[in-house]
């Protein structure tokens, strides 16, 4: 006999149904604002803190001077503060800039920028919250005002909470935020605060960052440029960036009367012959409608008719690159290695309209490389729009592009065990990362193929810096062998001959001198060719890729 079910009706299933703040999700998903882990959680929490810093610098073209101080209160329990010399925030926007998700100046403008979501300090707002209870202290000035308080955020309604506001007799400008932080852990390790401010000075070398840790010792990272990077400018998305939806959304946003001029005003590169060329293509296009009413099926024609026209690539305002000069002194004054190689690629495309560029740095020998007790091994330096990726590198572009390349083709017989640190970084007005925690650049194909060949770029200098340095070092292993020699077989020769052994000792010096001199040049001359050969095949390879897009 087949058992009896009691069938629930839907009203009493849905008695359940409840909405929730998008704070309310962030409590009980955490880990997708990078908060998994003690030391991640404590590395993420100055990330938020620091990037925003030095975005507010560069926007009121201040040269950063970044302070960050790390006090244990307890197993596992830290409190941190976090000080920039930045333009300050307005008290009235001190609630939505640190304790409402999704607020922020970056989101919504098409410029590069190192936050982009609106999340970042709010998300550290959260985690105190759920982790200890207490508010965010902030103490801000904008150079007529300064004022203090605390912040916290109430998470069923995704408001911020402001209480003990005072105002300041103080001249002071700039932000510093400081807070109690509980399931975090100080650890000097590969993934640790120390480790991501140094790579925060190598791609930021205009700013100055000291570090106080939880033992009272200072770390000074100094700047080695006195000269703030380019300001990015904001443009339009490029038409060839966009889909259906986007085009769709922002047309019932427009305040233009007509589908022709929404076009020529809301993206880059549209002018009135692209508008009659997309309407040759599909003559079903109305271009003298309301865009208010444009429709899916309509919007689905103008995109399909958009991909079968050729456009100029975008503009390139947008981007801010760190420039080849200051990586260069960045790592000379941080890694100090034995060799470096720097190349910024051209800005390119990916998604079809979105542009990058990227820049790579090989460092070899000296403080390059991944120190561990069996001494310095490959170490991959990832950032995007200047900010250091520590975290999940297995799924990230630049990690998947270097571990593709052959490395024995530029001297290298095993990356795992060599002295060299190599370093790109990525800058777009839209880095796709792979998560909400902003650590990984996601796979998209042009990105991987560019970030190859910068560092392929790099990998042509190195291996000609290795195939003369390897050829010095055969030579001098040679010379000291039969220079080992020279006064015994100066003596026999001088018993046998019966002329004069000094001069017999002066003429085989000289003989070994001048043989090894002309292998030495005979060696560097066949590495030099090596290396036009491979650089030529190189830019060939680029100019066959560059033709292809």
């Amino acid at each position: 006999m087949a058992e009896q079910r009691n069938v629930l009706e839907a009203d009493e299933i849905f008695k359940q149904f409840k909405q929730y703040s998008i704070s309310e999700f962030f409590r009980k998903n955490s880990q997708m604002l990078g908060y998994s882990g003690k030391v991640r959680s404590l590395t993420t929490i100055i990330h938020e803190y620091v990037t925003n810093g030095l975005d507010a610098c560069e926007e009121a073209n201040i040269l950063p001077e970044i302070t960050v101080e790390i006090k244990q209160l307890a197993e596992d329990k830290y409190s941190v503060k976090v000080g920039d010399n930045g333009p300050g925030i307005p008290q009235s926007h001190i609630g939505k800039a640190l304790a409402t998700i999704l607020a922020g100046t970056k989101f919504h403008r098409y410029v590069q920028q190192r936050g982009q979501q609106g999340i970042g300090a709010t998300g550290c707002t959260l985690y105190s919250a759920i982790t200890t209870g207490k508010p965010i202290h902030v103490r801000s000035g904008t150079g007529k005002g300064a004022y203090e308080c605390d912040i916290s955020l109430d998470i069923k309604s995704n408001k911020p909470v402001v209480a003990e506001l005072k105002k300041l007799e103080s001249e002071f400008r700039g932000t510093v935020v400081s807070g109690e932080f509980g399931d975090v852990k100080y650890e000097s390790s590969d993934h640790g605060v120390y480790e991501y401010l140094k790579r925060t000075a190598l791609s930021n070398p205009h700013a100055s960052i000291k570090l106080t840790e939880p033992d009272g010792k200072e770390a000074v990272f100094m700047r080695s440029v006195e000269e703030l990077p380019k300001r990015p400018k904001q443009i339009k998305p490029h038409p060839l960036g966009i889909g259906t939806s986007d085009l769709l959304d922002a047309a019932h946003r427009s305040e233009n009367r007509r589908i022709s001029a929404f076009l020529m005003e809301a993206f880059a590169r549209v002018t009135q012959n692209k508008i009659d060329e997309l309407t040759a293509i599909d003559k079903s296009i109305n271009m003298a409608a309301d865009p208010h009413n444009l429709v899916w099926a309509d919007a689905e024609r103008i995109i399909k008719a958009v991909r079968q026209v050729k456009w100029m690539a975008p503009e390139l305002d947008s981007l801010s690159t760190i420039g080849e000069n200051q990586i260069e002194m960045a790592v000379k004054n941080i890694l100090n290695p034995q060799f470096q190689a720097v190349i910024e690629r051209k800005p390119k495309v990916f998604r079809g309209g979105i542009p990058f560029v990227v820049e790579s740095c090989i460092a070899y020998g000296g403080d390059a490389g991944r120190a561990t007790q069996e001494g310095s091994k490959g170490n991959i330096l990832r950032f995007a729009n200047k900010v250091p990726l520590l975290f999940d590198g297995s799924s990230c572009a630049i990690t998947i592009a270097v571990n593709n390349i052959d490395w024995k083709r530029y001297g290298i017989q095993n990356f795992d065990e060599e002295p060299v640190s190599v370093f790109v970084n990525v800058s777009s007005v839209y880095i796709p990362y792979s998560g909400v925690g902003k650590q990984a650049i996601a796979q998209e194909d042009e990105i991987i193929e560019e970030i190859k060949l910068a560092v392929q770029d790099c990998g042509r200098a190195l291996q000609r810096h290795i195939s003369g340095m390897k050829s010095r070092e055969l030579k001098e292993t040679r010379y000291n062998a039969l220079m080992r020699y020279v006064d015994q077989m100066s003596n026999d020769l001088g018993d046998i001959t019966g002329k004069d052994k000094g001069q017999i000792k002066r003429s085989l010096t000289a003989l070994i001198e001048n043989r090894y001199k002309d292998v030495d040049d005979e060696e560097e001359g066949k590495a030099d060719g090596a290396g036009k050969e491979e650089d030529a095949g190189g830019k060939k390879a680029a100019a066959e890729e560059d033709e292809g897009e």
